[in-house]
């Protein structure tokens, strides 16, 4: 057993040696940059082709201390097209995540995402985000908080608090099938997380491992005033068996409530619309609950640390009235390749389920060239073995303004060699929206979404001033209900660049395509040529 509590410790100092080794390469750097670019857009079903200039301003700058870890890549782009019919268009792309050592024990970290996203799990999924799309819309989310580890005599306290904020434009055009009316648009949210978690190590007081959690979360959002609130409360006993497997066993009291309001209804009983289409509260009306669980839930696990840089963990267990299992695991092979895999299961709010999912993304990732196709909306994949990175598939697979229940596997590989630098993602989810108690003229198509999805990354310096990548994706949906809607989308793209000094030179060219239901594929191709200068 004496093995098992090494190998715990030893994960410890090798995350120390990390941040050790990032003192010993400290740097900084700060790359503000312009770009001018000439983008055709061809739809091959039926020969349209459109072509646009964009001018663009965007910066990426990186930390790695001993007391900070931090990367931010952001980007605006202002779309010229050159078809009157479409017109001109913004862009704003970005991603952010940092962490700051304040003292021993303390630190801070958040992050931030700005892309484009599938709006409606019933309409089209296209590969190409630029111009007008159809059933696309643009998503900002944020969040920041402390969190606090320290002794407090023989036990450790552990304690965390995050805020975090979401936005969704609303989409300029959803065409959907015959039949199928409009959806509530997703507005905004705020949601506030605290948590505290007192616990002792096995042989310390007693033979096993002890632990006390809480938690208490709430969020409000701006469609029709939904409400979330949740409230935890658990304990957990870890007893090892080996010297490299122990048992876990947890129990505890939860309570969660969603909530909303009825939207407001015109003379002819249909829902009152603002002017961008999202529905009006009737401010007039009791609040009523679309969700609500209440009561003691328990699982059961092992922990398996056969070294310093493997670790899995895996639980089953009753939780929200029916069987609940979680796991994960992580693998980092070397400094520069790691592996991670998650299984997951709760009830989210989708802009809960965002800010989780950018919390869980590495503090040094890889940028795509080409910020056209699955800019941060897909897997994210980091620069070193410890941070593989991670997906956000899940959370964009549409945007649901109902709570729901989330259960899914998402897995992550990154590596680099030399030159070479890859990544690869793969994953399923499946969302039960919580629908029983709909107000009327709230239309859901269907009780339930699932998706699969696939990434590929792949980069390599050719020269010091020169190099390419390339992307790939697969995208597969269904919505579960009146009848099965099933969407396939895919893409690849490739981006060559050179650098001239200060400037940098780009082409790229992609193919793409998605089709819903039995309708017929939807094809479409992209070239880009582009220059950008760094100050």
């Amino acid at each position: 057993m004496s093995r098992f509590f090494a190998l715990l410790a030893g994960a410890t100092a090798l995350t120390a040696a990390g941040s050790a080794t990032a003192q010993q390469r400290g740097r900084t750097y700060v790359q503000p940059y312009v770009e001018a670019s000439q983008i055709l857009a061809a739809d091959l079903e039926d020969g349209d082709v459109v072509t646009f200039t964009t001018l663009s301003a965007g910066v990426d700058a990186g930390v790695s201390t001993a007391r900070a870890e931090a990367q931010i890549g952001l980007r605006y782009d202002r779309l010229f097209s050159w078809d009157d019919d479409i017109g001109d268009s913004d862009v704003l792309s970005g991603l952010a995540r940092g962490s700051y050592l304040v003292a021993p024990g303390l630190s801070i970290e958040g992050g931030a995402i700005a892309t484009r996203a599938r709006s409606d799990n019933r309409g089209s999924a296209p590969g190409v985000l630029i111009g007008d799309p159809d059933n696309i819309t643009q998503v900002y989310s944020l969040y920041t908080g402390p969190t606090l580890s320290r002794p407090i005599g023989a036990a450790r306290l552990d304690a965390g608090y995050r805020i975090g904020y979401t936005k969704v434009e609303t989409p300029d055009s959803v065409r959907l099938a015959p039949g199928l009316g409009r959806r509530d648009f997703y507005d905004d949210a705020i949601n506030h997380l605290a948590t505290a978690r007192l616990s002792v190590a096995p042989f310390v007081v007693l033979p096993v491992g002890l632990a006390l959690s809480a938690g208490y979360e709430r969020e409000d959002a701006g469609q029709l005033d939904q409400r979330y609130e949740g409230v935890l409360v658990r304990g957990d006993v870890l007893a090892p068996i080996s010297a490299t497997v122990a048992l876990a066993a947890g129990a505890g009291y939860e309570k969660i409530e969603t909530s909303s309001r009825a939207p407001l209804l015109t003379a002819d009983n249909v829902p009152a619309l603002d002017e961008d289409g999202r529905f009006l509260s009737d401010r007039g009306r009791p609040r009523r609950v679309d969700y609500r669980t209440d009561g003691l839930y328990y699982d059961v696990g092992v922990v398996w640390r056969p070294n310093r840089r493997t670790e899995a963990r895996a639980s089953v267990g009753e939780r929200y009235g029916s069987f609940s299992g979680t796991g994960s695991l992580s693998y980092q092979a070397s400094q520069s390749v790691g592996i991670a895999v998650g299984v997951y299961d709760g009830v989210q709010t989708f802009g809960r389920q965002l800010r989780q999912g950018i919390s869980n993304l590495p503090t040094s990732f890889v940028s795509a060239r080409d910020q056209f196709v699955q800019q941060y909306n897909g897997c994210v994949f980091g620069t070193s073995g410890k941070t593989p990175g991670g997906c956000l598939n899940s959370v964009f697979q549409s945007i649901n303004t109902t709570s729901y229940r989330a259960r899914g596997i998402d897995a992550v590989i990154t590596a680099t060699r030399g030159q070479h630098q890859f990544g690869a993602g793969v994953g399923y989810a499946n969302r039960r929206l919580h629908t029983g108690r709909l107000p009327v003229g709230v239309t859901v198509f269907g009780v339930e979404d699932e998706s699969v999805y696939g990434s590929l990354f792949y980069g390599r310096s050719l020269t010091p001033v020169s190099g390419f990548d390339a992307q790939a994706f697969l995208n597969y949906y269904n919505t579960v209900g009146l009848r099965d809607d099933e969407v396939l989308s895919g893409g690849a793209v490739a981006s060559y660049y050179h650098r001239f000094g200060r400037l940098q030179t780009t082409a790229s060219a992609g193919l793409y395509s998605f089709q819903v239901g039995d309708f017929d594929d939807q094809w479409s191709a992209q070239a880009l040529l582009g220059a950008r200068y760094s100050f």
